[in-house]
């Protein structure tokens, strides 16, 4: 039996993900995935087990605490951690040596990609499309690399699925990398909806500008669902090195990690995502 890598979508996976564009559902994607993260799942699980509560009265309690102790960890950051650790393996952040080597390349074919994570299409403050927190954190990260290393940096990102028409997000991204960083970016790839597509155009993109390494900066939680498409949309024909970003640990006390937040709801699910995406091909 072949090998499947990991981080890799297994070939059933890109079936369906390929059976939802066949089927001209693909904008219900972000639909499908939020109906598949908690809480929803949890919820039905409390209904069902408050109906099981009459003809079987210890099983439908059963269920209710099950269901009750899931939401709870659901929404704590030390769950992220874990499932993160144990079922991503995220890479490690670039050593200061590496950056150096990758400065000693700067002449060569090589170039830092940066993947979209979110667009807001209209901020009233600023009068204009401003990017997401996550894909603001990602942009100021591959900029920062492209000045220590002198690297030319690229951006991915269009218009996903979930979004009404508007501006792609890496045309928001060359604005902000121009007018606020002050460093303008040498790519923007502004077509692609979700991983698979930022991947397959990127390469597209950098190979027929002769690039043979592509240093890829995403969070570390994305990071091997995005090696790992790259790398099949490469095919061998370039190096996908890994530069993620957002690795710092929380600095609460433990017991901190526990109690349900806001941070852990987000955590958990931007987890529980990148395993429901793998598992799809997305």
């Amino acid at each position: 039996m072949p090998r499947i890598a990991p981080g890799a979508p297994h070939p059933k996976a890109v079936d369906l993900n390929s059976l939802l564009i066949f089927l001209g559902i693909e904008s219900w994607k972000p639909v499908l995935t939020a109906l598949l993260l908690p809480p929803v799942p949890l919820l039905l699980m409390m209904l069902i087990g408050a109906r099981l509560i009459l003809p079987r009265r210890g099983l439908g309690w059963f269920v209710i605490a099950l269901s009750v102790m899931l939401l709870w960890f659901s929404n704590c950051t030390g769950t992220a951690q874990l499932l993160s650790q144990f079922a991503l393996h995220p890479p490690s952040a670039l050593s200061a040596d590496r950056i150096k080597e990758l400065k000693a390349e700067a002449k060569g074919p090589v170039a830092i990609m940066v993947l979209g994570g979110g667009v807001e299409p209209y901020a009233p403050e600023y009068g204009v499309s401003n990017l997401g927190y996550r894909s603001l954190e990602r942009l100021r990260y591959g900029l920062w690399l492209g000045r220590e290393t002198g690297l030319p940096v690229g951006f991915s990102g269009g218009v996903g699925w979930g979004q009404a028409d508007g501006t792609p997000e890496a045309r928001v991204a060359s604005q902000i990398a121009a007018t606020e960083f002050g460093r303008p970016l040498k790519w923007v790839e502004e077509n692609s909806r979700d991983t698979r597509e930022n991947a397959a155009r990127s390469v597209t993109l950098l190979r027929k500008a002769g690039i043979k390494h592509i240093v890829l900066v995403t969070h570390g939680w994305h990071m091997p669902r995005s090696v790992a498409a790259f790398e099949a949309a490469a095919a061998g024909e370039m190096r996908i090195e890994a530069a993620p970003m957002g690795l710092a640990q929380r600095t609460d006390l433990p017991v901190l990690e526990w109690i349900p937040t806001s941070d852990g709801t987000t955590r958990v699910r931007s987890v529980l995502r990148e395993l429901l995406g793998r598992a799809v091909g997305a």
